[in-house]
């Protein structure tokens, strides 16, 4: 080492132009043997002829598939110093892609079975494709399902069994992909403006139009237009029942279906109409229906049938669903703390707005998440 920091201040005073470079080359310098062992190694891989090049590190993240443990020695040519698999090589290249990046797409334009079985081969698991992939590869599969239980039922011979499930299987094929056929596409639009016609009623119904007759106080839009309003909840409460019977009787399983949340979703919106219809003018029990009918803004929901972005944030949040719970309870950590700080703060003054803990609460939420 003395002899390397000897000629270091003349190569960077070369370097810059202070002196003649050298006529003779430096001597490399010493390199611990111990550290030639932990560098990385340059793997080439031949996949039916095409060869890719990458980092042994690279494919040791993740040591549960074939490249990343050892069994792919099971696999390397010794005369050619590679690793060969005689497999698809336009597939394998998002695989490599994978293992570079950490995120697994999916290509459209390739044949679901075979990017299954390349996956399968090479020990990937389809769930851990990126959420931007996610959705088509989720739509291929179901249509691949759909097209094998329509060639299997085609096999078995029922011929009514056949055809009904043929008619239930197009149902909610036209239900999940409206682009399919037009009169999908019109429904689809349909039930869409029924949505936004719902979801604005329920707003505008509480716009005051006028003063009460012989009383203080304003009347609100839904009680001045009581009979408009109630005829357009009922032609929007009874498309949605349209839709949501059609779609349990043309759902593969029901009973998954009725218990998917936007099943729930749909139940929860149309519910209060039918119970609203079964109540008398008893004050206590309109009473408890009005505070009922606060659940019809859940109608606003039904959007994400409509939107791919909701769904894609909804697979978001699921795959995001611990790390928004620690944050949550950090949340809560720090207005449980700061509460009680601000309470012993002002336990002794007259006239404190702070007379607990949980009356602190409010103050401290406020001040978190506005002046931060």
């Amino acid at each position: 080492m003395a002899s390397v920091a000897a000629w270091l201040p003349f190569a960077r005073a070369a370097a810059i132009g202070w002196v003649p470079i050298a006529t003779h080359p430096l001597p490399p310098p010493p390199i611990p043997k111990d550290r030639r062992k932990a560098d990385d190694e340059k793997l080439l891989i031949n996949v039916s002829g095409r060869r890719f090049e990458t980092w042994r590190n690279t494919l040791e993240k993740y040591p549960d598939t074939l490249l990343g443990s050892n069994e792919r020695e099971f696999f390397y040519d010794e005369e050619c110093k590679e690793y060969f698999f005689d497999r698809d090589p336009d597939i394998f290249r998002h695989i490599l892609n994978y293992y570079r990046t950490g995120k697994l797409h999916y290509p459209k334009h390739e044949c679901l079975t075979s990017y299954d079985e390349e996956l399968a081969f090479f020990g990937i698991l389809p769930d851990v494709i990126g959420d931007c992939c996610y959705e088509d590869y989720r739509d291929r599969k179901r249509e691949n399902a759909e097209r094998l239980m329509d060639d299997k039922l085609s096999e078995n011979g029922d011929q009514n069994l056949q055809q009904l499930t043929n008619i239930r299987q197009k149902m909610w094929r036209a239900f999940e992909n409206p682009h399919t056929s037009t009169a999908a596409l019109v429904f689809y639009y349909v039930t869409g403006f029924f949505i936004a016609v719902s979801v604005m009623a329920n707003v505008v119904e509480t716009v005051p139009c006028g003063h009460r007759p012989g009383r203080a106080g304003t009347l609100p839009c839904g009680e001045r237009y009581k009979i408009v309003f109630f005829c357009l909840d009922t032609a929007c409460v009874m498309i949605f029942t349209a839709e949501y019977l059609l779609r349990l009787f043309a759902a593969p399983d029901r009973c998954k279906f009725v218990r998917s949340v936007m099943s729930i979703i749909d139940v929860v919106a149309i519910l209060p109409y039918y119970i609203g219809l079964g109540i008398t003018d008893n004050d206590d029990v309109s009473g408890a229906f009005v505070t009922l009918r606060v659940f019809r803004v859940f109608r606003i929901f039904k959007f994400s049938r409509h939107s791919q972005g909701l769904r894609i944030l909804g697979y978001t949040l699921k795959s995001c669903a611990s790390e928004l719970g620690f944050l949550v309870f950090s949340l809560a950590m720090a207005i449980i703390i700061f509460a009680t700080v601000m309470f012993y703060a002002e336990k002794n003054v007259d006239e404190t707005n702070f007379t607990s803990i949980p009356a602190a609460f409010w103050y401290t939420i406020v001040t978190m998440t506005t002046l931060g």
